[in-house]
């Protein structure tokens, strides 16, 4: 007989997985909930079937956490191919034009990689999940719709040319750090329309999402083949203190009353942020004026020690 897995449906936490190629996001969670017995779960971030690597899951009540840990930034090892355009910018859609692009030098990449960095302006592709008129997009590719998309602003805080190799087809590896809703995939197609002979991702790798990196991910094998799931899932107190700064409470008073939806002076913080009794996470809260105005009560009056 094979070994008991321990039961896990009362699992919570983050368990950050390196997606390898072929599955979707919505797969490797499927496969996670058998791997864990643990049917709440939600991800920071989709990955395309063909990218790999940093997919960050969100099980149990940590789910309620997922419009936090989803906001920061996301690192990529890409590389994209000169001269080959797709409907889908990448290696997975049909071409759709292609060009020589042994006229392409470093210095003419190196300069159109420059116009994407900063503040820039994006339109999503049409296979994304973005919604227009009530309907995502890659639904209306799938009947080969094409309908206009408004641009959307996204920030490339880093983008590095890792190598080049010239030629009818040339190749081009890079570091990308972005803004959450960047799509790499436009980065190349619009480098591509730059140099006047279009472009396409041909290989995505998430090294990181937010504090969450690869070298610290699981591969879903070795959560399958685990008698305790358990031991590879960061605790939520920790994930989160990882992710948004934090101001602690000193007295229980205060605590208790904060577990009760009170609220508190404004802690002088940029955005959201956590409050902690000891080891214990009380909730997420944005200054609003001179208070702390709850978004996420997470200790309940009861679970406070």
């Amino acid at each position: 007989m094979g070994r008991r897995r321990r039961s896990t449906s009362d699992l919570e936490g983050v368990l950050i997985v390196d997606k390898p190629v072929g599955p979707t996001s919505h797969d490797v969670v499927q496969r996670v909930r058998r791997a864990t017995g643990q049917s709440r779960i939600g991800h920071t971030g989709t990955l395309d079937p063909a990218a790999t690597g940093v997919l960050v899951l969100c099980l149990g009540r940590t789910t309620k956490l997922v419009r936090f840990l989803q906001a920061g930034t996301k690192t990529y090892a890409a590389r994209m191919v000169l001269g080959v355009e797709t409907d889908s910018q990448d290696a997975d859609g049909q071409v759709i034009a292609t060009a020589d692009a042994s006229v392409i030098d470093e210095r003419a990449l190196c300069e159109a990689l420059a116009l994407q960095q900063g503040d820039i302006l994006q339109v999503p592709p049409m296979v994304s999940a973005v919604k227009v008129d009530g309907e995502r997009l890659h639904e209306k590719a799938r009947r080969g719709e094409i309908v206009e998309r408004e641009q959307r602003s996204v920030t490339v805080h880093d983008l590095v040319l890792d190598a080049f190799e010239p030629g009818e087809r040339a190749e081009a590896s890079f570091l990308v750090t972005c803004s959450a809703g960047t799509y790499v995939r436009t980065i190349a197609h619009d480098v591509g329309q730059q140099l006047g002979v279009g472009g396409s991702l041909v290989s995505l790798r998430r090294l990181a999402n937010g504090p969450f990196t690869v070298e610290e991910a699981v591969d879903l094998e070795a959560l399958e083949a685990s008698n305790d799931p358990r031991e590879l899932v960061l605790r939520t107190e920790d994930t989160v203190a990882r992710a948004l700064p934090s101001a602690q409470i000193d007295d229980v008073e205060v605590a208790r009353r904060l577990t009760q939806g009170g609220r508190i002076a404004a802690q002088g913080f940029d955005g959201s942020y956590a409050l902690t009794y000891g080891a214990q996470l009380l909730g997420i809260y944005r200054d609003d004026g001179d208070q702390a105005r709850s978004e996420l009560v997470w200790t309940r009056p009861e679970e406070l020690t």
